[in-house]
């Protein structure tokens, strides 16, 4: 995913379809010379909806967007004809986008399955024919309904990534190097804080022909949740994880220090996060020796499911691979 490509975040204005308008029409044939009322029912406005396609992964394609607009509905015609539907306009989203209210912030639903569709501006209704409105005291009604307006508004669409496991730790973990070892994804990988600027998918390979899917989230510092470093713009791409990875380098001054700062982030960025089923696996350790790593384990925090591994040289990859897929399966 290159940086430039990788687009989670959209703003763009929705405006449904107007509905056409009802026909104010009467019959009028050679040998009917006083027929009735026969004028038709306008089309409804096109709507503006979302679908699911899990061939994409970025919201790149709708990032110069700025306005999308629906087509009106037909108006009626006479002979009871109904006026043709305005034509909907369909965005394609990646699975696990969100639609939001720009203005209250307030989310209207997620797309989550491919094919899903879900009308995200709901185009006006047709207007009635004069038909419609034929009495016994009015049998010649000069009056039609007029087509109702679309729905001008302001949309944000976020996409939180849906991954089997999220990776979660400070700049410089070794989280890229973590996801390029266990997959075939090449994230870039570098010696320095924030190499990582946009999440990275990659296809784990387990025993028997399984697989599960871990996200590289870019690495939250203490202040994340208030916006410093890279700030809560990747922290949504946890949400969807089912599993939190919490990876900890093993040259940290204090293993359960870090992690309840990792902990505390995720917790003021949403409470929810904390429900998750989380594991920690201690990076690097082939810094240390057998007697160093028994020390270190007084420092683990109680009741968390961890291993220690090496990325570099494949140390204890496939105990950590086999406590995700266990944790995968109880969740």
């Amino acid at each position: 995913m290159a940086e430039s490509n990788f687009i989670d975040y959209v703003k763009f204005c929705s405006r449904s379809g107007a509905g056409g308008a009802g026909s104010l029409h009467f019959r009028r044939e050679k040998h009917v010379p006083k027929g009735g009322p026969d004028g038709g029912d306008g089309g409804r406005g096109g709507h503006i909806i979302l679908r699911g396609n899990a061939q994409l992964w970025t919201l790149l394609h709708l990032k110069y967007k700025k306005h999308v607009i629906a087509e009106a509905g037909k108006p009626g015609e006479g002979g009871r004809r109904t006026g043709a539907n305005g034509q909907d306009v369909i965005l394609d989203v990646p699975l696990g986008t969100v639609a939001k209210d720009a203005e209250t912030g307030e989310k209207r639903f997620e797309i989550t399955e491919d094919g899903q569709e879900v009308v995200l501006t709901k185009g006006g209704r047709g207007g009635l024919g004069n038909h419609h409105f034929k009495t016994s005291t009015n049998q010649a009604p000069h009056y039609a309904q007029p087509g109702e307006s679309g729905i001008e508004e302001w949309i944000i669409l976020e996409l939180k990534l849906l991954a089997d496991v999220g990776l979660v730790g400070f700049p410089n973990a070794g989280k890229s190097t973590l996801l390029s070892a266990l997959s075939a994804a090449k994230p870039e990988i570098g010696d320095y804080p924030f190499t990582t600027l946009v999440p990275n998918l990659g296809v784990v390979s387990y025993r028997d022909d399984r697989s599960f899917v871990m996200a590289d989230i870019p690495g939250i510092i203490e202040g994340a949740a208030e916006g410093k470093g890279l700030g809560i713009r990747f922290l949504r791409h946890i949400e969807r994880n089912s599993i939190l990875l919490f990876l900890i380098p093993a040259d940290t001054e204090l293993i359960s220090k870090e992690y309840q700062i990792l902990l505390g982030e995720l917790e003021k960025y949403n409470p929810e996060l904390l429900d998750k089923k989380r594991l920690l696996a201690i990076s690097k350790s082939d810094l240390l020796d057998e007697e160093l790593m028994n020390e270190m384990k007084s420092e683990i925090p109680e009741g968390i499911p961890y291993v220690f591994i090496s990325s570099v040289t494949q140390f204890n990859l496939e105990k950590l691979k086999d406590m995700i897929w266990q944790a995968i399966q109880s969740s």
